[in-house]
């Protein structure tokens, strides 16, 4: 059984006339519409949720690594009871190349799997999220939700979350990964990362993203190229304290992206 209830608060500046205006006249439930899918409970007691963007023709949302030009979606989880663990499972999402910026994400619909995990076990989850993310068409414009379900049962084994979900990245040893070697200069402000990645080609257009655990810590948009089976990827670090820092290799997140694939990499040796 599930008893859920939705409501969103949108950012102040979608109100604004030039948002709207720049909407083409649609209202802010109109731009984005937000729903929670229920899902199922697993065979290890975990639950399978899913977060539903639904967006007006034209417009998209953003990716967990968005791009330097976009806006990072966050989600906080005070207020849920019985709720332990939270994990994403982020279907591969596409690039955008708009006036010579790149970005990160969905259009049309986002169904993002979430998988919850209780502290305990048979118990009925409440789950309550504030969730703050940009949709962007000509402009962005940040978008505050909140979202509140009460899910318990063994509930239905959506389609839709079986979809996104079999939509996930490859892993290195999936997409064929022979080698990956990262080497770490010092720069003024902050280091400077270099990956040799051994991977057969994803087609044409391919990017690297990289990610560290630190969301303070700016990461610059990576330049890749490749040579044969190795695609080489570099990008800039900088941290608040803008000096170089103590960089943990095995932490960094690799995703290489191309002709609606994706592989995610995980570490990187010296």
């Amino acid at each position: 059984m599930l008893k859920s209830l939705f409501s969103a608060v949108f950012g102040a500046a979608l109100f604004g006339s030039a948002c709207l205006a720049a909407s083409g006249g649609l209202s802010p439930d109109q731009v984005a519409q937000f729903d929670i899918l229920p899902g199922w409970q697993t065979e290890s007691g975990t639950r399978m949720t899913a977060l539903r963007i639904r967006l007006a023709p034209g417009w998209k949302t953003y990716w967990r690594a968005p791009g330097e030009t976009g806006i990072p979606p966050s989600f906080d989880w005070t207020g849920s009871d019985n709720l332990a663990a939270v994990r994403f499972h982020w279907p591969v999402p596409q690039v955008f190349h708009q006036n010579g910026m790149r970005t990160v994400g969905y259009k049309t619909e986002l169904v993002l799997p979430i998988e919850l995990t209780p502290q305990q076990a048979g118990r009925e989850i409440e789950l309550r999220a504030a969730i703050d993310l940009g949709v962007c068409q000509d402009i962005c414009m940040p978008v505050s939700v909140r979202v509140s379900a009460d899910l318990d049962g063994a509930g239905d084994r959506d389609a839709r979350i079986r979809g996104a979900l079999n939509a996930r990245p490859d892993t290195g040893r999936e997409a064929g990964l022979r080698d990956i070697n990262c080497k770490v200069e010092p720069i003024a402000d902050g280091l400077r990362l270099t990956a040799r990645i051994e991977l057969p080609s994803l087609g044409a257009r391919e990017i690297a993203v990289f990610e560290l655990p630190n969301p303070a810590i700016w990461v610059g948009e990576a330049e890749a190229r490749r040579q044969g089976n190795t695609l080489t990827a570099v990008s800039e670090m900088v941290p608040p304290s803008s000096a170089p820092f103590m960089l943990d290799r095995s932490q960094i997140r690799i995703t290489v992206l191309g002709a609606g694939r994706a592989v995610d990499i995980r570490g990187c040796a010296g």
